[in-house]
C-alpha cells in the first residue's frame, strides 16, 4: 500500500504530512540534518525598530521564517534612512547549524550563515559563528573588511550590532546598531 511505502521510505512524519494535507505546516529536514540552533530559530517572525548605520539614523524591518523544510532560517531585512526615504537597503540572510567539530562545554553551537544584499552578487559572503545564551555571533570576511554581527534577544526585544574587526579579530568600531521589537507580520512579509 502507498501509505506504508511513504512511511518506510520517508518516515512517519512524512506520512502524517501527506495525510494531513494543508491542515498543518510540515517541516522535515533530511535525516541527520542538525537543527537550526534555538537562539537563531527564536528570531522567527517579524521585527521592526530603528538604529543607525555609520551614524546615519534608519528604520529597520526584519521578516524571518524557516525555509528548506526547516533546515535553515531566512531573514529578509529592509532599512530606510529616516531623513531620506529614497535611501534604502535590503539584505537576505540565511542561517543554519554549523559543522560540529568538538563537543561544546558551554552549550555553544556553531552557526553557518550567508549574506546577500542590495549591493549585488559581488558582495555576497558566507559567515560562521556560535550561539550565546541570549543570541548568536557571526563573523563575515569580506575582501576589504571583516564584520562581527551580534544578535541578542530578550523577550520581544532584539538588539543587532555590527562591528568592523581589526586584524587581530577584535571589534574595532561600531558599524551599525539596531533596536527592534517583535511585531505581527503583514501580508507583504514572506510567510511559508
Amino acid at each position: 500500500m502507498i501509505w506504508q511505502t511513504i512511511a518506510e521510505k520517508y518516515g512517519i512524519l512524512a506520512l502524517c504530512c501527506v495525510l494531513s494535507g494543508a491542515a498543518i505546516r510540515c517541516e522535515a529536514a533530511e535525516a541527520g540534518t542538525s537543527p537550526v540552533p534555538s537562539q537563531v530559530q527564536g528570531l522567527s517572525g517579524c521585527w521592526q525598530g530603528d538604529g543607525a548605520v555609520m551614524e546615519k539614523p534608519v528604520w529597520m524591518h526584519l521578516a524571518a521564517k524557516p525555509i528548506v523544510l526547516g533546515a535553515m532560517l531566512a531573514i529578509d531585512a529592509t532599512s530606510t534612512a529616516k531623513n531620506d526615504k529614497s535611501d534604502r537597503y535590503a539584505a537576505h540572510l540565511l542561517f543554519g547549524a554549523g559543522p560540529e567539530t568538538t563537543p561544546h562545554q558551554s552549550a555553544q553551537h556553531p552557526v553557518s550563515a550567508f549574506w546577500a544584499d542590495s549591493f549585488g552578487g559581488t558582495f555576497a559572503v558566507t559567515g560562521s559563528g556560535t550561539t550565546r545564551p541570549d543570541g548568536f555571533d557571526i563573523v563575515y570576511h569580506y575582501p576589504q573588511q571583516t564584520f562581527l554581527n551580534q544578535s541578542r534577544k530578550q523577550g520581544n526585544h532584539l538588539t543587532w550590532e555590527i562591528f568592523t574587526m581589526s586584524s587581530g579579530s577584535v571589534p574595532q568600531r561600531l558599524f551599525a546598531q539596531y533596536r527592534l521589537q517583535s511585531t505581527p507580520c503583514s501580508s507583504t512579509d514572506h510567510k511559508e
